[in-house]
């Protein structure tokens, strides 16, 4: 009968398990920088998908059903392999000699999020009462200021629970950053795994540290969120 012996510190010194330090840092950076974009980017698709005009509606009606129809991972390959077609020859040599293979990653992750987002957002603005915009306008307020002071500010709070859950699957999703080659988290376990034949070490250690970054950005958000409601409370 095969045996298999664990053998924890294989990852827990030396230079695996500075590997996998150096791929955790990678993914906290993707990560971060991803979900900051993929809010901004979302937040400006849900105002265009609730605009008057029926252009800028139709182009944010098509980007929500082109990006949440067709898989990450395809996306990846489109901008890792599409971006020298589509960005000028000065923007692909920064990149080049940049990290081209975390921007490709990122790009991804956020416009693929940010779909998602966006939905979620529109969602928190059709749940608060028409009467609140109309009172805005009445005061005089624009279309844009109403939204920006008032109804969008009640959306995202609104809306907290569901984007919580768009950010830790940003945050998991980003594993598929490996394909093209970005040295995060699953690409270093892949390669302890090749350099050691110790596999079930090195992914029980990334397993452990998306499973903790997850908790970690549900406790943030929520403790955020709180804050917000304690303030609106004394208020």
């Amino acid at each position: 009968m095969l045996t298999y012996t664990f053998d924890w510190s294989i990852i827990t010194s030396g230079k695996y398990f500075e590997w996998l330090l150096s791929g955790l840092i990678v993914t906290l950076k993707l990560s971060a920088l991803s979900i900051v974009l993929a809010f901004i980017l979302g937040l400006l698709i849900a105002v265009m998908r609730m605009s008057h005009n029926r252009v800028v509606r139709w182009i944010a009606h098509a980007y929500l059903e082109f990006f949440r129809n067709t898989p990450l991972l395809v996306q990846i390959f489109f901008w890792y392999f599409g971006s020298y077609k589509i960005l000028p020859s000065v923007v692909n040599d920064w990149l080049n000699t940049n990290g081209f293979e975390f921007a490709a990653a990122a790009t991804a992750l956020t416009i693929y999020t940010s779909a998602f987002i966006a939905e979620d957002i529109r969602s928190g603005v059709l749940s608060i009462p028409k009467e609140q915009m109309e009172a805005a306008r009445s005061a005089g307020f624009s279309y844009l200021r109403s939204m920006q002071y008032i109804i969008l500010p009640q959306a995202v709070r609104i809306t907290i629970p569901p984007l919580i859950n768009q950010f830790l699957n940003l945050a998991k999703n980003s594993s598929l950053a490996m394909t093209i080659g970005v040295m995060e988290m699953t690409y270093q376990a892949r390669q302890v795994e090749s350099y050691t034949f110790k596999g079930f070490e090195a992914f029980t250690a990334a397993t452990m540290v998306y499973l903790v970054l997850s908790i970690v950005i549900t406790v943030l958000v929520n403790m955020y969120n709180e804050k917000v409601l304690n303030l609106h409370k004394a208020a």
